[in-house]
């Protein structure tokens, strides 16, 4: 094995022995994914604001905490409609020759999965002010604050992205906060960050592991057919009008005192939930969020419940055969 003695041949050798596994280990299986995993038709690459935020998002170290992989485990159901796949990842290219922003998917969970984030979170008002300082909208959160995205000023401009904050966590209680370019791009991605849609002849795999369902319904016999609202709650609406119903002045309105919660026009009251509501310049507005995430008329009855006799609120108590035929027309206004 005169081979191992000399350094010529030792060399070469060992460097072709080593390009070969790279190919076979490395380079082949990328290929046959490439070949036999493509986007799913309703996918939307990313471009322009979107694609610049992703680079934003990628360098300002958000993939350390936060993942874009749901698992086919029912803890995971919180964040997607459905388990990931790799045809979710098929779309990703290259940034340039020398650099590869892989899929993002993260290895761990500080914060929430991001997924989906875009159907669960849809509000540019609630991620810009989430950016500027976490603890605004979670106390509990141990996200970094990104204030350096945000520029405070005087005089701001019509041009100017202007988000409503505490005067505590302002400098000067007379400035305006403005998002700066970086900013609105990271929240461009943030947005963008959707699970396509399965074609109607796919199913889509399904989530082992089932949790316990029971806290989720209320009353003696904690059958499907009594949600729980205060879950609901919690789950979609508390992260912006907060656990004590306040909301956040000058950003999200409150519940408390509310006269559409408190008020007999349920019309109004399912419209806002299912469509969303755009109060400015008062408020931010609201995202879709019974359409978003496919309320019926069980979640908004126990929804619409929960919130009016909370708080001191006391309006009408309202059943989910009430409330359906409100989404249906709403759904007839809709088409037409």
């Amino acid at each position: 094995m005169n081979i191992f003695n000399d350094h010529k041949k030792l060399y070469p050798i060992a460097g072709l022995l080593f390009a070969f596994l790279t190919f076979l280990v490395v380079v082949m299986p990328a290929l046959h994914n490439q070949k036999n995993n493509q986007p799913l038709p309703g996918t939307v690459p990313l471009s322009g604001d979107a694609l610049a935020g992703k680079m934003i998002y990628i360098g300002e170290g958000c993939v350390g905490c936060h993942s874009q992989q749901v698992r086919n485990v029912e803890m995971d159901k919180v964040f997607g409609s459905r388990p990931s796949m790799p045809s979710d990842y098929a779309n990703i290219k290259r940034t340039s020759i020398l650099q590869n922003t892989a899929t993002l998917m993260g290895t761990e969970r500080t914060g929430p999965d991001l997924t989906d984030i875009g159907t669960r979170q849809s509000s540019k008002d609630w991620h810009l002010i989430h950016l500027f300082n976490p603890r605004i909208l979670v106390p509990q959160s141990i996200m970094p604050s990104y204030r350096w995205l945000f520029e405070e000023k005087e005089n701001v401009s019509p041009s100017d992205v202007v988000i409503n904050v505490p005067e505590k966590y302002m400098d000067k209680a007379t400035n305006k906060i403005v998002a700066t370019k970086n900013a609105l791009q990271l929240v461009a991605y943030l947005q963008s960050l959707k699970q396509a849609p399965l074609p109607t002849n796919v199913s889509p795999a399904p989530f082992l592991y089932p949790a316990d369902t029971s806290n989720l319904v209320s009353g003696s016999n904690k059958t499907n057919e009594s949600f729980d609202g205060k879950t609901i709650y919690i789950n979609t609406c508390q992260v912006c009008h907060q656990a004590n119903g306040e909301g956040l002045k000058g950003a999200f309105p409150p519940l408390k005192g509310s006269s559409v919660v408190n008020g007999d026009n349920l019309e109004l009251y399912v419209d806002i939930i299912m469509n969303g509501y755009d109060a400015r310049p008062e408020y931010g507005a609201m995202a879709a969020i019974g359409t978003n995430l496919n309320f019926n008329e069980k979640h908004i009855a126990a929804l619409i419940n929960f919130e009016r006799s909370s708080w001191g609120n006391k309006g009408k108590e309202v059943k989910p055969e009430e409330v359906k035929k409100i989404m249906d027309v709403l759904k007839l206004k809709v088409k037409n």
